[in-house]
């Protein structure tokens, strides 16, 4: 920004940054700053009992409200975890004859937003408030730009935070500070991640990592995001999938793998889709797709545990309850319970006719499996709020996964559905080599038809399965929407740090 775009409070700022460096005080110190404790622990563990344990502490964090009484400052900072009161006297920051830091920097120079370090002992205010005596006081960093003005409670509740979405996921650095509840929210996500992975390694599984810049975009239906290798001169994709790396694993003796994969899919943006997204994978050898659901369930349940000490989770006005078992349903009967169609029978042409019947948008791009797909998210996936696994698809839907044991034209699969959305899929995964080409041939006629989702032939992928998987159930689930579930979040952008966003224009 240039000088000539800053507000009357940046410029005020900037001039007290400088009249700092005039008194000798450097408003960026390097120096390490010793912080002993925090304020969420302080609050916890303090009493008159035991105040000697708190007789010399150092505390640092961010200014969030000023009380000015003269020559006692009452002041409240926030660090990583919440808010506590320092009382800060001139005659205690300042006991000699020098009041400068008291009388300039505390009084003077001081604001909202900036960062400072205090020394000193806890005690009980008249009023019940355990806060910090200061007995000295550090500037940390100079505040340049002031936060948006927020009210809170005296137990520092915020009751106006600033709700625009272009502000807080464009600026995030800034919705974290003033919105206390989006600190939870990531420290939730990344303790629903740690139990994830807790619960596979107690299984035996190994953590693996996978290349995300891939010659063929690979293990899903979805178009890539493209880019150029300067070096080998050749097109490379971003991971759509980590699927076919993690079998060629199998394939290599490991008989269970996992990875937390950050994707790339260049599509639609909403409330529950980003480009980039986060998906746990992971392939066990020698199982098939009923025991991943009932480990799936269990680890749904442990999840519902870790994050709220109960099965019970709140998502807006629903109370979801991820005590297992849970409903099972082929897609079949589900588009049949909400639409009374049954299109199990059905070809391609009887499949668009339902499409028509039912003012369904399709397209000549679309095979059977494509028009299954949009039937059901049409007419049935927003209607299992509770979690269940909607069970056996078509063979069409399905290229990677092995063929139903019992039943022609359909294959061993499932999604999780809960509350009207996918959060898991997963096969039986399929390991003759043979189909598999068969498969991605299919896929390869309908990206001729102009379907820029089918997937490619991976030959490489191929020759591994001539060597011999052994029979394997994998499952990817997505991790963004699981938190948005378990946090109680309506959008993926409220569960992701820095959502993709149209580039900001700058000022000149």
């Amino acid at each position: 920004m240039s000088i000539a775009h800053l507000s009357e409070q940046e410029q005020i700022r900037r001039d007290k940054r400088n009249e700092l460096e005039k008194i000798g005080i450097d408003p960026y110190p390097a120096a390490l700053y010793p912080v002993s404790h925090y304020s969420a622990d302080i609050k916890a563990q303090f009493s008159e009992e035991h105040k000697e344990a708190f007789a010399n502490v150092c505390v640092a964090g961010r200014i969030m409200s000023i009380n000015d009484k003269g020559k006692v400052f009452f002041i409240k900072i926030q660090d990583q975890q919440g808010l506590i009161q320092l009382y800060v006297r001139r005659d205690d920051i300042c006991p000699g004859d020098d009041k400068t830091l008291f009388d300039e920097v505390v009084k003077r120079l001081t604001d909202l937003g900036d960062i400072i370090g205090v020394t000193g002992f806890v005690f009980t205010t008249r009023t019940g408030e355990v806060s910090i005596h200061a007995q000295s006081f550090t500037m940390l960093t100079k505040s340049l730009k002031p936060l948006p003005v927020v009210k809170t409670d005296a137990d520092g509740n915020v009751y106006d935070a600033v709700t625009d979405p272009e502000f807080r996921y464009r600026q995030r650095y800034a919705d974290l500070i003033i919105n206390p509840n989006v600190r939870n929210t990531f420290a939730q996500r990344t303790k629903l991640i740690n139990t994830i992975r807790q619960f596979l390694n107690e299984q035996g599984a190994l953590e693996v990592d996978t290349p995300v810049l891939q010659a063929i975009p690979g293990g899903a239906a979805a178009r890539p995001f493209v880019t150029h290798h300067n070096a080998l001169d050749v097109p490379f994709y971003l991971r759509i999938a980590n699927e076919l790396y993690l079998k060629r694993l199998v394939v290599g003796g490991f008989d269970w793998v996992y990875e937390f994969s950050r994707n790339f899919r260049n599509e639609g943006m909403d409330r529950t889709h980003n480009p980039e997204f986060t998906v746990l994978e992971w392939y066990t050898a020698y199982k098939d797709y009923f025991w991943m659901m009932e480990v799936t369930e269990q680890l749904m349940e442990r999840i519902a545990i870790a994050l709220h000490g109960s099965t019970d989770v709140q998502v807006g006005d629903k109370t979801i309850s991820f005590k297992a078992p849970f409903r099972r349903v082929s897609i079949y009967e589900a588009i049949q319970e909400n639409t009374g169609i049954d299109i199990s029978d059905k070809d391609e042409a009887g499949l668009r006719e339902v499409c028509k019947q039912l003012h369904i948008e399709v397209n000549n791009t679309m095979g059977k499996g494509k028009l299954v797909d949009e039937i059901f998210g049409a007419t049935s996936e927003g209607s299992y709020i509770q979690p269940t696994f909607i069970i056996d698809y078509p063979v069409e839907m399905s290229p990677l996964t092995k063929k139903h044991r019992n039943k022609a034209g359909l294959v061993e699969r499932f999604e999780l559905m809960v509350n009207g959305k996918e959060i898991a899929n997963a096969y039986s995964e399929l390991n003759d080599p043979i189909d598999q080409r068969l498969r991605f041939e299919e896929q390869v006629q309908l990206m001729e038809r102009g379907d820029d989702e089918a997937m490619y032939i991976d030959y490489d992928f191929l020759r591994a399965l001539e060597y011999g998987m052994p029979p394997t159930s994998g499952i990817g689930i997505g991790i963004d929407r699981l938190v948005m579930l378990m946090t109680n979040q309506p959008s993926i952008q409220d569960v992701l740090l820095f959502p993709q966003m149209r580039p900001e224009k700058q000022e000149g």
